[in-house]
């Protein structure tokens, strides 16, 4: 008797605590099912992004994080296989990539990735995954609030410099952003601070980034409030917030970020609506001649579990993936890839 009332207090206690966790949720029945899953990594799978094989886009690699104290960049082909692993890393958590950084007189490749447990960013070198950063980049130096998470790479059209846009995990809710100059110093990376910007509400953090070079924008999501939009060239010197929309679409967290370019000037923006394992679509061009009005045209519902970071690309990579391809983080240790002519599918669906 005695077991029998242990166990219909264990049965009891589970089921009082899934139903006081009431922002998750179940995968859709109609769900888009992914193109490819990545074999599994040791910790904790946490953002992606896509580099661009410079001659034969079919040898494009998507790199993610394993966000651990004893993590690392990963580095997976196409077909989902993990093909490279960075030196260890102490929890890195999102990653994005650029073209052509200036180290030692030639151009080269980079992905960047906040350390949180160091406070630094990371830089590597593509495709070989390799570090140029002579041990890592303080960042947010003199503030008390620091632990980095969020980084998006901004490419300026006229010189091809490049901006590191660098988030934490709390902060003042002015200036919560910090942007750097990514530069070479000899034959390793350097940055220097910029630009401090950014609005924060303080409901729970800012972590998912993304810029988008050829409009020159910046696009973050405050977690639990919007996402929020701001010029992204710091020589405008120009911190007026351009947009703050997708305040009620989301069923709790704005999570990771990805813009899918139809044309230079068109196309989409995808955000994670978190614990609903969807991601909600936002005319990249605007709307109604208004370059900052981003109504919700679409929830498409994936098979991602509580996805922290995406990105996409329209070029197209061979194979299945001609139209594109969209890679998302999911629970499970994985990033899943979807073609894009299935997102363009629900998305087409949804404006009929």
């Amino acid at each position: 008797m005695k077991n029998k009332s242990i166990l219909v207090f264990l049965l009891l206690s589970l089921s009082f605590t899934a139903c006081k966790d009431d922002k998750l949720a179940a995968v859709s029945p109609n769900a888009v099912k992914p193109t490819a899953v990545t074999e599994a990594l040791p910790h904790d799978t946490d953002d992606p992004s896509i580099w661009i094989h410079p001659s034969d886009a079919s040898k494009s690699i998507i790199v993610g994080t394993d966000k651990d104290t004893n993590g690392g960049l990963y580095a997976f082909d196409l077909n989902g296989k993990i093909i490279k692993k960075s030196i260890p890393l102490k929890r890195p958590n999102n990653v994005d990539i650029a073209y052509g950084l200036i180290i030692d007189g030639k151009k080269v490749d980079i992905a960047v990735t906040t350390e949180r447990e160091s406070n630094k960013i990371r830089i590597f070198s593509l495709p070989d995954l390799e570090p140029i950063d002579n041990g890592g980049i303080p960042v947010f130096e003199g503030d008390a609030e620091r632990d980095p998470m969020g980084v998006a790479l901004y490419t300026r059209p006229g010189d091809k410099k490049i901006f590191a846009v660098v988030g934490r995990k709390t902060g003042p809710s002015g200036n919560y952003l910090w942007q750097y100059e990514l530069l070479g110093n000899g034959k390793f990376a350097a940055a220097k601070v910029v630009r401090k910007f950014g609005t924060y509400s303080g409901k729970k953090e800012i972590e998912a980034i993304a810029v988008d070079n050829e409009l020159g924008f910046v696009y973050y999501c405050d977690e639990q409030a919007g996402i929020r939009k701001y010029k992204a060239d710091p020589a405008l010197n120009d911190n007026k917030e351009l947009a703050f929309f997708g305040q009620k679409d989301f069923k709790a967290d704005h999570e990771g970020i990805a813009i899918y370019k139809k044309t230079d000037s068109t196309g989409y923006i995808l955000v994670s609506n978190q614990q609903a394992n969807s991601f909600m679509v936002y005319p990249r061009e605007g709307s109604g001649g208004n370059p900052n009005k981003h109504p919700l045209l679409a929830e498409v519902p994936t098979s991602t579990i509580e996805c922290d970071g995406a990105d996409v690309t329209s070029l197209n990579l061979g194979g299945a993936y001609k139209n594109g391809l969209f890679v998302a983080m999911s629970n499970g240790m994985t990033f899943h890839y979807y073609a894009w002519d299935l997102i363009q599918k629900r998305i087409d669906e949804a404006k009929k």
